[in-house]
């Protein structure tokens, strides 16, 4: 998987695909700053994409970052525009995205931002068809695909051993498991 990747998906609004990158949790101090539970990997990399697409009452706002840092193990942010506490309370619980676009190129084989693997279909290497990647987590071993079909299947990201193929044009994962696992 690759830096950077996120958990949740596609957004969409006109032609361009937006990506959810965190939330907003809280307020940090009194002069505006927002505490961040960040999807990224590392997880201060959220403040290097400006400007966040607030999601708030079902419209998306654009807010420019104008710094961030860790804080302890703690992600916090301070925001163009939100310049007191009560400012930050109130954007506590908001959706942090972005346009797909914004997020690197990928160059290696085998990586994939998790937002391009949400929602794809996933097939054995038999052609049993176990159902669609509804989200993916990371355990400390391997990350993990969560695949809802008829049932919940977890399912080791582990490339080239369980993980054989993915085609995002065709929307298909193509995995080396047992059907009754």
């Amino acid at each position: 998987m690759s830096d950077d990747s996120t958990s949740r998906t596609n957004l969409t609004e006109g032609d361009e695909r937006f990506v959810t990158l965190g939330r907003i949790s809280g307020a940090h101090g009194i002069q505006g700053w927002v505490k961040v539970h960040s999807e990224t990997s590392p997880r201060d990399n959220i403040v290097g994409y400006s400007p966040w697409y607030l999601v708030r009452q079902g419209r998306r706002e654009a807010w420019k970052v104008n710094a961030g840092r860790l804080q302890g193990k703690a992600v916090i942010a301070k925001l163009a525009g939100c310049n007191d506490r009560n400012a930050a309370e109130a954007l506590s619980g908001v959706e942090i995205t972005i346009p797909r676009s914004q997020l690197p190129a990928i160059s290696r084989p085998g990586e994939f931002y998790w937002a391009d693997l949400v929602g794809l279909n996933v097939v054995t290497l038999d052609g049993v068809e176990l159902g669609h990647i509804e989200r993916l987590f990371e355990t400390g071993a391997n990350d993990v695909i969560v695949v809802q079909g008829e049932r919940e299947r977890l399912v080791p990201y582990i490339w080239q051993q369980v993980v054989c193929e993915v085609d995002l044009d065709q929307g298909v994962m193509r995995v080396d498991w047992d059907p009754e696992f």
